[in-house]
C-alpha cells in the first residue's frame, strides 16, 4: 500500500509538472507564429492530451471490443465537458469568444449529434470511419487558414526559441501520460485493496483517468490566465475523440453501439448542448462559476445515475 501511495503520488507530480511545461511551450509556440491559443489548443495540446484515449481505443477495436472504444470516447467527452471545464470555471473564469460562439461551440454540437446519428443506425461501419475522417481533414483544414494570433498584451514575455518550445511541448505531453498511466495504476490497485468493486473503479477512476491530462491542462491554462488555451483544449480533445479516435478505430475494426444505453447518448448531447447554453445565455464573454457549478450539477446528476444502476 505504502509503494502504491509513492507511485500515486508521483503519478501526480508528474502530470502537474507536465501540464504547466505543455501550457508554456504551446503559448510560446502561438505567440512565435502569429496563431491563437485557442488554435494551439484546439491541435497540440487538444490532440496530445487525448493520446490516452488514442491509445485505450485502438488497442479495444484491434481486440475487437467496441464496448471499450465507444464507451472511452463518450464518457471521456462528458468527463471533458461537464467535469473538467465545470472545475476549470469554477476555479477561474475563461474568456468566450465571439468566434467561439458562432463556429466552434456550434461545431462541436453537430460532431457529437453526427456521432449520434451513426451510431443510431447500428453502430459505426468501415465506411462510417472513413467519414469521421473525412470530416476530421475538412474540420482542421481551415483552422490553420483562418485562425488569426490574440491580442497581445503589455505584459506578454517574449516567446522561447522554437526549439525549447517543441522540447517543452515534448517533455509535457510525456510527463501528463506518464504520470497518468501512473496515477490511474496506482489508484486501480489502492481501491483494489480496499474492497472497491470493479464496477465501480472502471466508471470512476478508469473513465476520468484518460481525461487526467486534459484536466491537469486546463487547471495550469486557467491558472497562467490563458483561458482560450483550455477552451480549446477540450472543444479540440472531443473532437479529436470523435472523429479521428472512432473513426480510426472503425477502421480497424466496424463498431456497435450496444453497450451505450439512451442516458449515455443523452449525456453526451446534454454537455455539448450545456456549453453553447453557457455561451449565450446572459449574453456573457466568459464561462464563469455559475456555469461551474451547472456543469458539476449535470456531471453529478450522471454520475449518481451510473453508480445506482452498477
Amino acid at each position: 500500500m505504502a509503494i502504491q501511495i509513492l507511485i500515486l503520488i508521483a503519478g501526480l507530480v508528474m502530470v502537474v509538472l507536465g501540464a504547466d511545461y505543455l501550457v508554456e511551450g504551446s503559448s510560446s509556440v502561438a505567440r512565435r507564429f502569429g496563431l491563437s491559443e485557442f488554435l494551439i489548443g484546439l491541435t497540440i495540446v487538444g490532440m496530445g492530451t487525448s493520446a490516452p484515449e488514442m491509445v485505450v481505443s485502438f488497442i479495444g477495436a484491434a481486440q475487437g471490443n467496441a464496448d471499450i472504444s465507444i464507451g472511452n470516447v463518450a464518457g471521456s467527452n462528458i468527463f471533458n465537458t461537464l467535469l473538467i471545464l465545470g472545475v476549470t470555471a469554477l476555479l477561474l473564469p475563461m474568456g468566450i469568444t465571439a468566434e467561439n460562439k458562432k463556429k466552434d461551440v456550434p461545431m462541436n454540437i453537430l460532431i457529437t449529434a453526427l456521432l449520434l446519428v451513426l451510431g443510431w443506425f447500428g453502430g459505426l461501419s468501415r465506411w462510417d470511419g472513413a467519414i469521421l475522417l473525412a470530416a476530421f481533414v475538412a474540420y482542421m483544414w481551415p483552422q490553420f487558414r483562418n485562425k488569426r494570433a490574440d491580442e497581445p498584451t503589455p505584459d506578454q514575455e517574449k516567446p522561447r526559441k522554437v526549439w525549447v518550445a517543441a522540447l517543452m511541448i515534448l517533455f509535457g505531453l510525456a510527463a501528463l501520460v506518464w504520470g497518468g498511466n501512473l496515477f490511474v495504476n496506482a489508484s486501480v490497485n489502492i481501491a483494489h485493496s480496499l474492497g472497491v468493486s470493479d464496477k465501480f473503479i472502471a466508471i470512476t477512476l478508469l473513465a476520468g483517468g484518460t481525461s487526467l491530462p486534459e484536466l491537469a491542462t486546463c487547471i495550469a491554462a486557467a491558472i497562467k490566465k490563458k483561458g482560450q488555451l483550455a477552451l480549446g483544449n477540450i472543444i479540440g480533445s472531443n473532437v479529436f475523440n470523435i472523429l479521428l479516435i472512432l473513426g480510426g478505430s472503425a477502421l480497424i475494426h466496424p463498431l456497435s453501439f450496444a453497450s451505450i444505453t439512451y442516458v449515455d447518448m443523452a449525456a453526451l448531447l446534454v454537455s455539448a448542448l450545456a456549453l453553447l447554453g453557457a455561451c449565450y445565455i446572459g449574453k456573457k464573454d466568459e464561462l464563469d462559476r455559475v456555469d461551474g457549478i451547472f456543469f458539476l450539477l449535470l456531471f453529478a446528476g450522471y454520475m449518481t445515475y451510473l453508480i445506482l444502476n452498477l
